[in-house]
């Protein structure tokens, strides 16, 4: 798959594509049924399929100091967008000069005249333009006089109503993992490279892979059991304790899984880890034999949660 940006101009063999346009942070069952409706014009037409997303998330330009929000980092977008049968992935660069065009300017300034578009598709929330004043009708009718042709996808839903990123989000926030891995149909899951700690796990018998959580949002605090992929494709079951460390100090704010049975070096490496299950909040132990007692435990109850879950790549 391509990769794509806005300062860039289209290579032709992409020209003329079907053009699946959303945020797509976390690229939930929502997100997915518009690409699989893009990619199912694509294949009819023998078009190639564009895939767009923003960076920076719009929020972020007229919202700067929000608590972080993603559940995905551009590359992991980059990557579902690649399974997901895209040809290309295409970057808007989101500013403030993008933010004030008009809706007019960006259906035929951007989408027909930039990228090519001959169809659009989106999500029926989907809006852009100046002041979010393009929507998904202004889309269809003024791509019309265009010769660009547009539809929109229904919301998805499931038994609690409407899928979606912000309840994602607030699953997460609550432990939830089970119901987040539901609506993403795949674990949430901190991407980051390894970084160089205090090295006290190594100390206790419990070696961790430091992870620092960059803008993703901040799940509940606690201990998880997880899962690793390492850029060779291996998996590894572990555990992760997922907030500040209580018990040490000063606080520092880390994402430490430790993977059971490994012993190779991670420092330096790019690593998935995907959060399973919640297994407790953290807490603040009195000395070191209570805090290897009490991962033990953690231990021994994320091998037993893990066992019962395939593993997903």
């Amino acid at each position: 798959m391509e990769r794509l940006t806005s300062d860039l101009p289209v290579p032709p063999h992409l020209r003329g594509a079907v053009v699946a346009l959303g945020n797509f942070d976390g690229f939930h069952r929502g997100h997915q049924a518009v690409v699989a409706r893009a990619r199912a014009i694509a294949l009819a037409e023998k078009r190639p399929l564009i895939v767009a997303t923003f960076s920076p998330h719009p929020s972020r330009i007229f919202n700067p100091d929000a608590p972080f929000f993603r559940l995905t980092t551009l590359e992991q977008r980059a990557r579902l967008f690649a399974k997901a049968g895209a040809d290309a992935a295409y970057v808007f660069r989101f500013d403030r000069t993008l933010a004030g065009i008009s809706a007019e300017e960006f259906i035929a300034g951007w989408l027909i005249e930039r990228i090519g578009a001959a169809v659009a598709v989106t999500g029926e929330d989907f809006t852009f333009g100046k002041g979010r004043s393009g929507s998904v009708e202004t889309l269809i009718l003024r791509g019309a006089e265009y010769g660009l042709r547009a539809e929109s996808v229904g919301p998805v839903s499931d038994g609690e109503g409407v899928i979606s990123s912000s309840r994602i989000r607030e699953a997460l926030q609550h432990g939830d993992c089970e119901t987040a891995t539901m609506l993403l149909t795949r674990p949430f899951t901190i991407e980051g490279v390894v970084a160089h700690g205090d090295k006290l796990g190594r100390t206790i018998g419990y070696p961790t892979a430091n992870i620092e959580l960059e803008r993703y949002l901040r799940p509940a605090y606690g201990i998880y059991a997880v899962r690793g992929v390492l850029a060779d494709g291996s998996i590894l079951d572990g555990v992760a304790n997922l907030g500040i460390r209580p018990t040490f100090d000063p606080p520092k704010e880390l994402l430490e899984p430790h993977f059971f049975d490994f012993s190779g070096d991670l420092y330096g490496q790019d690593i998935e880890v995907q959060l399973i299950h919640y297994l407790r909040a953290e807490a603040k132990f009195d000395g070191l034999d209570a805090l290897v007692a009490a991962i033990d435990a953690d231990c021994e109850a994320a091998k037993r949660v893990l066992a019962a879950i395939p593993p997903v790549a």
